[in-house]
């Protein structure tokens, strides 16, 4: 007859690692598309769009529950037949620009096209200041400036000899 606790800790275990497995295996889609273009098209297409929860992660990399909605979603439009431009339009009215890695330019959207734009000329602006301003520290010392430093360094002065 087996040890009462062991029999008492396996469950446990069994216990605790079932809803783990559970949902690692629910993680995985298996969807059917009529031909091998159309999953292409569902490939590329999970690809190009980024998930609304997640920060910067596709949907096709995404495990978020939206991402998943989402995913199923575009395999639906596909099989109906929707073009990529069509499934485009409609998650980006559904869910705005944050969906699209490339929005359009527009008001709402010209500062993300724009900033990156101003602060490489600024970048290029500080670079051609601080290289001006170098130059004008290397410029050679006149002769009135040499007999100074030459003063200076020696510590003599016509005035002090005695």
């Amino acid at each position: 007859m087996a040890d009462p606790r062991m029999a008492t800790f396996a469950l446990l275990v069994t216990l605790f690692v079932a809803p783990f497995r559970v949902a690692a295996e629910g993680a995985i889609e298996a969807f059917q598309f009529d031909d091998a273009t159309q999953e292409a098209r569902y490939r590329a297409l999970t690809e190009e769009f980024r998930c609304p929860k997640c920060l910067n992660t596709n949907l096709a990399g995404s495990d978020a529950p939206i991402a998943a909605d989402l995913r199923s979603t575009v395999h639906r439009l596909i099989l109906e037949g929707a073009s990529d431009q069509a499934i485009r339009d409609y998650l980006q009215a559904r869910y705005g620009d944050f969906v699209l890695y490339d929005p359009p330019v527009r008001r709402g959207t010209l500062l993300l096209w724009v900033a990156p734009v101003l602060l490489l000329a600024i970048g290029l602006a500080m670079v051609v200041v601080l290289t001006r301003r170098r130059r004008g520290v290397e410029e050679p010392l006149n002769d009135s400036e040499r007999a100074r430093l030459e003063e200076l360094l020696h510590g003599h002065s016509g005035k002090d000899a005695k």
